[in-house]
């Protein structure tokens, strides 16, 4: 591929295969490159996307990647910015998951994806807000204050300043979107990186559970959590990807023996005869008419391209949404239990003993949300309601994934809408059911460990994003990054930028 130089102004229109093109090139070195996104950043911190930032940081890898580049022994994404979810722990930026709780917490090693893309050669900015803990549909739920603030605020839409970006990985999705970074990590637990990448316009991508190893991400629902990539084209997240993914056995007890690869490998292939099953639970009565609409207009590109529409059915679709929300709730139970003010995170400065300790530490530093799902989560473990609520919940997880492997005996990759309706205003969703029931398309796949990616589909109300959700079967995600890779060629929606 020919990439031409473009003038330091355009560096941000670019994506991390072009950016990294031109740095192989020398046609621009990793310090100017990281000094322009660094520039963005101060400029546009109205977003609220960063918590953490460290400019020497920054500069002292990027002059670290020139060196590398000018000796030759430089790996495939040197100099490349990216920056990170703050679930993923990182020696160079504070780590807090965006939660009191872990305000200041500077972890003395880096999580694996963190490592590997380091190793890859890309250069991190900082650390990006999400919902607390990552437990949430609309990144309103940040405690911590982001860089330039001086109290914890919801992340901006670049699209729409007054509406939500989604969430967890808002911050991810809105840096991206607006130019501040040309890639950025993020976790999907029920469609944390699908949604938000939805909203504001923006390439993401899970993949398979066990894919990416979970070794230093704060921990969620462990049984669910994924880390994948945010970029603005299936090109640049298969370039992302293909790095961070490989086994992490030593390190991660549910990662997956099986290697690494080239994610990117069949970009361009033709989709001729390819069989798109859409579920007819994907386009019901509470998917609004402006996604509808984007969602049937990129199909019907689809069989433009050659590919075949299929009509499944998902008959356990809408238990997704209360299954989630009885099994995840109880794994953060679990996981969370560790922050109790002795070992690291909050401690309260007054407390009569040691019980008195625990409660006062985590009532201060805890939000709300992630007080209501703890307290949800502790509840369906507790005797007496175990096998009415997580027990029964897990057989019906099982269904559900088994639905989709029925599905893929008549088609080869599912398709319909991430999200029932574009981004929605900041506090419009006071109940916090109505947020939940935002995941019923997400859920499925993520219940059932599959890959799963959003690509840009249109545009909606207000002129907002619309995203177009893939689902692949387990390790499928070379086949999804193709088709989205293929509707990219056809459609000019990922090029698309916020006029603000």
């Amino acid at each position: 591929m020919n990439h031409t130089s473009h003038p330091p102004s355009a560096l941000h229109e670019l994506g991390v295969a072009a950016l990294a093109a031109q740095l192989r090139d020398r046609q621009l070195s990793a310090v100017e490159l990281a000094q322009h996104f660094l520039a963005r950043m101060r400029e546009h911190q109205d977003l609220g996307a960063f918590l953490a930032v460290d400019e020497e940081a920054t500069l002292a890898q990027a002059r670290a990647q020139d060196a590398a580049l000018a000796a030759g022994t430089a790996g495939p994404l040197a100099g490349v910015p990216i920056a990170h979810k703050d679930v993923f722990v990182t020696r160079d930026f504070p780590t807090t998951a965006a939660s009191r709780m872990l305000a200041g917490y500077r972890s003395p090693f880096d999580a694996t994806i963190v490592e590997r893309l380091a190793a890859a050669g890309c250069v991190s900015l900082g650390k990006l807000s999400c919902d607390e803990f990552a437990m949430g549909g609309d990144n309103e739920s940040a405690a911590i204050a982001p860089v330039g603030h001086d109290a914890p605020r919801p992340v901006r839409n670049p699209w729409d300043a007054a509406r939500v970006p989604g969430g967890s990985s808002g911050g991810s999705a809105a840096v991206v979107a607006a130019g501040l970074a040309p890639g950025a990590t993020a976790s999907d637990t029920g469609g944390s990186i699908r949604q938000p990448a939805s909203l504001c316009g923006i390439t993401g991508i899970k993949p398979t559970y066990g894919r990416a190893s979970r070794y230093g991400m704060i921990a969620y629902a462990s049984s669910l959590d994924q880390a994948g990539v945010m970029a603005r084209s299936a090109e640049d997240c298969a370039l992302l990807l293909s790095q961070l993914c490989g086994p992490d056995l030593e390190r991660d007890s549910t990662s997956l023996d099986r290697p690494a690869e080239d994610f990117g490998r069949n970009l361009g292939e033709g989709i001729e005869g390819l069989r798109i099953g859409v579920p007819r639970e994907f386009l019901g009565d509470g998917l609004a008419p402006d996604v509808r609409a984007a969602v049937e207009a990129a199909l019907q590109e689809y069989e433009r391209l050659g590919a075949k529409r299929v009509e499944i059915s998902l008959p356990r679709t809408d238990l997704a949404v209360p299954v989630y929300y009885i099994l995840s709730p109880a794994e953060a139970s679990s996981n969370l239990s560790r922050f109790d003010g002795v070992r690291y995170g909050h401690r309260a400065a007054q407390y009569s003993d040691l019980v008195d300790m625990y409660r006062k530490s985590r009532s201060e530093a805890f939000g709300e949300e992630v007080k209501r799902r703890i307290m949800i989560g502790t509840y369906v473990l507790s005797e007496g309601y175990y096998d009415a609520y997580y027990l029964q919940a897990q057989k019906l997880r099982r269904m559900i994934a088994d639905d989709l492997q029925q599905a893929f005996t008549q088609c080869d990759v599912i398709a319909g809408p991430v999200s029932p309706t574009v981004a929605w205003p900041i506090g419009a969703k006071t109940d916090p059911l109505a947020t939940y029931l935002a995941d019923i398309y997400t859920l499925p796949a993520s219940l059932a460990g599959l890959p799963a990616m959003s690509v840009p589909a249109g545009f909606g109300d207000a002129g907002m994003p619309v995203g177009l959700q893939l689902i692949g079967n387990h390790f499928q995600e070379a086949r999804l990054l193709n088709l989205a890779h293929r509707l990219q060629q056809a459609t000019d929606f990922h090029l698309r930028r916020p006029a603000a």
